[in-house]
């Protein structure tokens, strides 16, 4: 394994990329001609050039065996959190071009969501290594979520999810809300056991959701999960609490309520509850969740702090 700054020299100097794009994403088919004549321009090599509408996992491993110092990821936060599961602990750095609906990933590793500054990040800026998830063994860039999210991401229609960008999952949710009977869940972490009687429950690895800020003090590389419920067991109380969020986030601290920051955590609820891993459903509780430190090389802009 080279050292990061090894690393962030070759893909300055040699600029051999690996180019894959989810063009099933929202913006990802839309945009895929210009990102590609936007990283020619500035001067990248692309040793493999793979726009994807049917498998993701053969593409990006495609890429990562192409001898490219660098593998640009192109589309939402289900795509980039299939390349960091599959660049985990390689030699190779995973590059973000945000085309998602959210791009929460990119926005807690501080990269850039213009096209043209997220480019000029893959090619002036350098190698950090950042945390995964763990969610009974697999690795995830973002979140794993246990209640109505995960209905949610069954439900949403694709066509909505195109028109409407993120709104298309407040709305869906909204139908949902109606019928959803909210789950007792039971977290245990650290030798104690915290319940939550809730409709909603997320752990987080970063400081992102929904495309926004969760706390000001969460970040991709601090070995914590950040485990919190939103909203009690009435309907209002979600609403309410979602709005908040959204509206505060960016003001609030790991140190104050609902959060639960810890390095791993056993997640239960009183019965099956659907899971959804970054946007993707991945079963029912119970689920483990833990950390991998420093699991990912990414490409990130020169003043990233890097633990």
């Amino acid at each position: 394994m080279r050292t990061k700054k090894q690393l962030t020299e070759d893909i300055r100097g040699h600029r051999r990329a690996a180019l894959v794009v989810n063009a099933r994403s929202r913006r990802g088919r839309r945009l895929y001609e210009g990102v590609r004549a936007r990283l020619l321009a500035a001067g990248v090599t692309l040793v493999a050039d793979l726009p994807v509408e049917g498998d993701l996992e053969d593409a990006l491993a495609r890429a990562r065996d192409s001898g490219a110092d660098l593998v640009i990821a192109g589309g939402g936060d289900g795509t980039i959190s299939t390349a960091g599961r599959m660049l985990a602990h390689r030699d190779v750095a995973l590059g973000l071009l945000p085309l998602g609906t959210t791009n929460n990933f990119a926005r807690t590793a501080h990269v850039p969501l213009a096209l043209d500054q997220a480019v000029a990040t893959l090619v002036g800026g350098k190698v950090v290594d950042v945390d995964l998830g763990l969610a009974d063994g697999i690795p995830f860039t973002n979140h794993v979520g246990a209640g109505l999210s995960a209905d949610v991401m069954l439900k949403a229609p694709h066509r909505l999810k195109r028109v409407s960008g993120r709104v298309a999952y407040p709305i869906t949710a909204l139908g949902l809300l109606t019928r959803h009977r909210p789950m007792r869940a039971v977290v245990r972490a650290g030798g104690r056991e915290h319940e939550f009687h809730t409709h909603q429950l997320y752990v987080a690895n970063g400081g992102f959701h929904a495309g926004r800020p969760i706390t000001a003090d969460a970040d991709a590389d601090d070995r914590l999960l950040v485990a919190y419920a939103v909203g009690g067991p009435g309907r209002a109380g979600l609403l309410r609490e979602t709005a908040r969020n959204a509206a505060t986030g960016h003001r609030r601290s790991l140190r104050h309520d609902p959060f639960l920051a810890v390095g791993e955590l056993t997640l239960e609820t009183d019965r099956p509850a659907r899971v959804e891993v970054d946007g993707e459903l991945r079963g029912e509780t119970p689920v483990r969740i833990g950390l991998d430190p420093n699991a990912l090389r990414m490409m990130a802009p020169p003043d990233t702090p890097d633990r």
